[in-house]
């Protein structure tokens, strides 16, 4: 018998776009799979060409899986330094423009054969589970774990009529949430609540990071000047990502900073506006295309700024820090974790903002120590997660709450039934074309079309594992059946009360 455990990571996005559910995705299963202890599998999504180009940076495109592949396992060994033998498997996905953002097709928990099931990741599980239509996760999985990274409720508030659109997004990702998921782990207090969740930062970061600090503590403990360059800032170029408030902030104080020079990184759609909008500044802003934070360029800045709120934990904060850097950061939750650094300074005002900003210029930072720099690595972020989903403990295969079904259970405990039938009805909601349109799914996303198949290497929608079209795979007297069940379970709710239900039998 297998004495491992075998962990399957779903995330909402891969290499080359270099974002949060990207690379931290990566790294967690590099680090997991270390020493060989378990069984890793990371799932990402395959684009087709046109949604490549609408994505990827630097006109970087892939004919194949296998391409990506190979390009994701350089990437990863340039930076960790070891290779690592966990798995790679894609599932197909579409790029929705309005959102941002990469969304499944199809059953995308089929992607897991079921005699690997055990354990699964969903980093941003709500994104993973607004239109998922098929196999209900809790019941393919043992144990799965939702890791939050995303403050959706931030973002759509920005937008038109955001405060009611938060309001209903709020329900529905703790709707999707509690059905899907076992146990919740949210990186900061800035993520929506979930009942049940708790805060850890699970991440860590790229060890050269950490390397590129230690050079620099040896330049300064040699007496030589380490850091020759000013302020930067480095994200996703998009107004939420910060460039609104330090934009906001640079103006709103041109005259007391108008000695300094500020160096802003990134690429993305707001790439043009953030550019007129530097330009109207009466202050030095250099506005470049992004690059990895790595890089050679960027080992010289002293002071990070980063007034980003939406953030959840920031990972270039994170890599700032390691490489010895002072970071002024807005004092939020999302920074609560970066407290602990001596160069994290943190603000409240703008008045603030600019004495911190200044008190940069004119001193040096401090090092960490050897057990600061330990907590922004990922040897300790792995050990972070382990502890909080107990997995930490010596091998023990333990059933949770595995269903007999797809979507309902005979179980006799009421909690568990209401989430049965709560599961079974955003099944049958999300496998209708109007209401997954409705609820802003990608149209004809119910299924792979046939270019993806073609890529991925998928016959046909019938033939598959995992490529079943889900509407048909319980089968019309199973669905029948479920469907009694959850009127049975409403009608005895309705008439005695819980504790009625919670002791009936089917």
């Amino acid at each position: 018998m297998d004495q491992k455990h075998h962990i399957a990571i779903f995330t909402t996005a891969s290499l080359p776009w270099l974002t949060g559910t990207a690379v931290n995705p990566l790294f967690r299963a590099a680090y997991l799979y270390k020493a060989e202890e378990r069984n890793v599998t990371l799932v990402i999504p395959w684009l087709s060409l046109k949604d490549q180009k609408l994505v990827y940076p630097n006109n970087v495109t892939f004919d194949s899986p296998a391409e990506q592949e190979k390009y994701i396992r350089q990437w990863l060994e340039d930076r960790i330094g070891f290779a690592s033998g966990f798995n790679i498997k894609f599932y197909p996905g579409k790029f929705s423009r309005d959102k941002r953002s990469i969304l499944g097709v199809g059953d995308i928990s089929e992607i897991i054969p079921d005699k690997d099931a055990d354990i699964a990741i969903l980093e941003e599980p709500e994104h993973l589970t607004w239109y998922h239509h098929g196999k209900r996760w809790k019941t393919k999985f043992r144990l799965v774990i939702g890791i939050i990274h995303t403050n959706y409720l931030e973002y759509v508030k920005r937008e038109k009529n955001g405060n009611l659109q938060a309001f209903l997004l709020k329900y529905l990702n703790n709707w999707v949430v509690g059905i899907y998921c076992h146990k919740v782990i949210r990186l900061s207090a800035a993520t929506q609540d979930y009942q049940g969740s708790i805060v850890c930062n699970v991440h860590g970061i790229n060890p050269k990071f950490l390397e590129i600090g230690k050079k620099k503590r040896e330049q300064q403990e040699n007496g030589d000047k380490a850091f020759t360059k000013g302020a930067y800032f480095i994200g996703k170029m998009i107004w939420s990502k910060g460039y609104k408030e330090l934009l906001e902030l640079l103006k709103d104080h041109q005259k007391e900073l108008a000695a300094l020079e500020f160096d802003l990184f990134g690429s993305g759609e707001d790439s043009e506006d953030v550019q007129k909008e530097a330009k109207k500044l009466e202050m030095t802003v250099r506005v470049h295309p992004g690059r990895d934070h790595a890089d050679d360029l960027f080992h010289d800045f002293k002071l990070f700024l980063n007034p980003s709120t939406t953030d959840v934990v920031c990972t270039t904060t994170a890599e700032a820090l390691a490489m010895g850097k002072i970071v002024v950061c807005a004092n939020h939750c999302s920074n609560e974790f970066f407290k602990q650094f001596p160069n994290c300074w943190t603000y409240d005002n703008h008045k603030e903002f600019v004495e911190l900003t200044l008190k940069a210029f004119s001193e040096e930072p401090a090092q960490p120590t050897d057990a600061q720099r330990h907590e922004l690595s990922w040897e300790a972020a792995t050990e972070r997660f382990l502890k909080a989903v107990d997995l930490d403990k010596p091998f023990e295969r333990k059933v949770l709450s595995r269903t007999t079904s797809n979507y309902m259970s005979t179980s006799i405990n009421f909690q568990q039934s209401v989430e049965d039938a709560s599961a079974y009805v955003h099944h049958v909601a999300s496998g209708f074309e109007v209401s997954r349109r409705i609820f802003g799914a990608i149209p004809d996303s119910l299924q792979p079309d046939e270019q993806l198949r073609k890529e991925l290497g998928f016959s046909n929608p019938a033939n598959n594992s995992g490529k079943l079209d889900s509407r048909d795979s319980l089968g019309s007297g199973h669905t029948s059946r479920l469907k009694e069940r959850l009127q049975r379970y409403l009608q005895i709710f309705h008439q005695k009360g819980p504790h009625a239900a919670g002791s009936s039998r089917s």
